[in-house]
This record gives structure tokens, sequence and C-alpha cells, in this order.
């Protein structure tokens, strides 16, 4: 317990306490090094009431959207043209960039969602009561990074039970936060978002069975996310094929075809592409020299990390940061990170990505796994 006190002009001492908790030395996780690398942030909170007969059709969207049904019955379907999914209340669903409807019932033709929020509204009204009330919020990913996560996501995951439950309270937090508008607010709801995706991520994950080059798949498999977390926690470290494989309890060559049908790339592969993802992240958000993002990751020799990070990368780390500084044209191929498209309450984007469905399908989801993306 920590206190102090505060003096207000011409008032007499205030004294406020406050409990303070650190933790220290918290355990690493691989899926929390993610979740840092794709820096997601808040976009929108959006509530919506309606009743009677009514539809609303949403656009696809660039980021993954969170809704909670607070109230009442509707039904969700998504472009994949899979049978609708009726959500009672408590229910919570995820849509990674997929266009999608809500409606009463499946039958009732539906109107844009952009006539009924308007371009930049924040809540809407549909139909005739209101009888079914929701509440959803967006998150926006890092340009770049954003697609080690969506390309491995199903076009919908669907949320009940407890986990239902923890996303169902964040959002109300979320909506509290957006429109009171506080001190802090937009931290604050940075955060609630970043608890929700990872309750979704809990949820899907829970029961997903192994699928070839789905990185999420392989956290469950203890011969996977051993060596995984291993690498996570010490990305600096030399990593052997033999440690990797002592670590999951495989021969080297098991261990190695086992981790590349998982994951998608090759162990040492994988260990190098997530030191570059990690030095690309900093070229593009800081100024430190190169010589010194090449030594925090092991590199002793300027000239190795450089032509790793062109292998893997398609570029000089110079010319890498150099395409998101805007001082020389950007290499084809490779998107601006400045080009981030907005986006708003009614869903409407700047622009669609081309992202191309698999085949694989789970409990939770509805619609086909993504292209996969090895990370």
């Amino acid at each position: 317990m920590a206190q102090f006190r505060l003096r207000k002009r011409d008032d007499p001492f205030i004294c406020v306490r406050f409990a303070v908790v650190i933790v220290q030395n918290a355990p690493n996780d691989g899926l929390s090094d993610v979740l840092r690398l794709v820096d997601a942030h808040a976009v929108a909170s959006v509530t919506l009431t309606a009743g009677g007969d009514w539809a609303i059709r949403f656009p696809a969207p660039d980021y993954i959207k969170f809704c909670a049904l607070r109230r009442g019955t509707c039904w969700l379907t998504t472009s994949e043209g899979l049978p609708p999914r009726q959500l009672s209340e408590g229910d919570c669903f995820v849509v990674v960039r997929d266009a999608f409807t809500l409606a009463s019932s499946p039958g009732v033709p539906p109107i844009p969602a952009v006539a009924v929020f308007g371009d930049f509204g924040q809540s809407g009204h549909c139909g005739n009561g209101d009888d079914t009330h929701l509440i959803g919020g967006s998150v926006r990913f890092d340009t770049m990074n954003g697609a080690i996560l969506t390309d491995v996501l199903p076009v919908a995951i669907l949320i009940s039970g407890e986990a239902a439950s923890a996303v169902h309270w964040l959002l109300e937090q979320l909506d509290r936060e957006w429109r009171n508008a506080g001190p802090g607010s937009l931290l604050a709801c940075n955060d609630l978002l970043r608890l929700m995706f990872i309750h979704a991520l809990r949820a899907y994950v829970a029961d997903l069975p192994p699928a070839p080059g789905n990185w999420l798949a392989g956290l469950t498999d203890p011969r996977i996310g051993k060596p995984w977390e291993a690498i996570h926690a010490d990305p600096v470290r030399s990593w052997t094929l033999a440690e990797l494989a002592c670590l999951a309890g495989q021969s080297r060559s098991a261990f190695a075809s086992h981790f590349k049908v998982s994951v998608g790339v090759s162990p040492m592969y994988y260990l190098a592409r997530w030191r570059m993802r990690l030095a690309a992240a900093r070229l593009r958000r800081s100024r430190e020299p190169v010589t010194s993002i090449a030594a925090s990751l092991g590199y002793t020799s300027d000239s190795a990390f450089s032509a790793t990070f062109r292998r893997i990368m398609g570029v000089s780390p110079t010319r890498y940061r150099a395409n998101f500084s805007g001082r020389v044209p950007a290499t084809p191929g490779m998107p601006r990170e400045d080009a981030t498209p907005t986006e708003h309450a009614s869903g409407v984007t700047a622009r669609k990505p081309n992202v191309q469905p698999a085949q694989t399908a789970s409990h939770h989801q509805i619609g086909p796994l993504r292209a996969s993306n090895p990370i």
C-alpha cells in the first residue's frame, strides 16, 4: 500500500492511498510476443438496437470485429455461403475480414450498414422496437505483421459459455470507456480490446485440431509448443536443431519434419524469420541504428544481419526503413505502413484485402481457415 498527499490551492491536504502490484519475472510465452508484435489498436465501439423484422449487411472490414449479444436473439450469416447461425443472449462472435449479415431471421432482406449507422455513427437502430441489443468493437493491426494472425484465423469464430462471459464483460467496459471519454480512455480501450482478442484466441485454440501450416494449432502440441515458447523466450540465443529437438523429446529429423508440417517452415528458418520480424518492427517504429538492432538480436556482424534480413524480407535493412520513412519510393509488393485504411462504425473501409481461404475447419469457427502465413 502506497500513499501520498495532494494539495489544492487554499485547501487542506488530501490523502490518497492506492495498492500497487508489481509483477516481476513474468513468464514469457510466444502468443504474447505475437500480440505485442501485431500492435493492436482500438478503432471503434458500436452499439446496435433492433426489433421486429430487420437485417443489416456489413461490408468486409480490414480488421477484426468483436460483437456480443447483450439482449435478445439474432442470426449471423457470412459471405462464405455457410448456413446461418443463431445467436442467443450472452453469445459473442468474432469476424475476420469478411462481409457478414445480422438479422432477426435468415429470410429478411438486409439493408447496408451505412444506412443504419451513417458514415461516422457509433450507434444505430433498425426495425421496430428494441428486442435485440448488441455491442461491438474493432481492432487494427500493424500493417506488415497483422497477417500473422488474420491469415490463420477462420472467417468467423463463435464464443459461448465461460469465454463468452469474459468477452461480454470486456465489451461492456469498452463501451463505457469509449462513450465517457474520460482521462486515459484511449489507452483503456486499447487494453480492453487486447484482452478481448486474447480470450477469443483462447476459445478458438482450445478445440483447434491439428492443421498443417497453422502455427496456432501447434500451441497445444507439446512437440511444437515447448520449442516454440523457448524460441520466443530467448530469440537472441544461438539455438541449434538438437537443442530444440531435445525440448520436444524427439530426434532431430522427427522434430524438424513435424515442425515444418505443423508450422509451415523449418525450425531454424522460423527462428531467423522471427528475429527479422522483430528487427523490421524496430526499423519502422524507431530511429535506432541498424548496428544496434543487429547486436540486440545476437548478430556480431552487420553484414551477416543484413544478408539474413535481405533473404527473408526481400530488401536491405536500410532500404526497408527508407520505404517506411517516405524518403524513397516503396519497393514493389511492399505495402506502406501509412496506407492503412480507416474504418467507420458502419464498417466502411477504403480497401478490401485479398486473402485466399484454406479448407480446414474447427469446432468454434464458421467457414474455412485462411491461407497460412507462418510467422
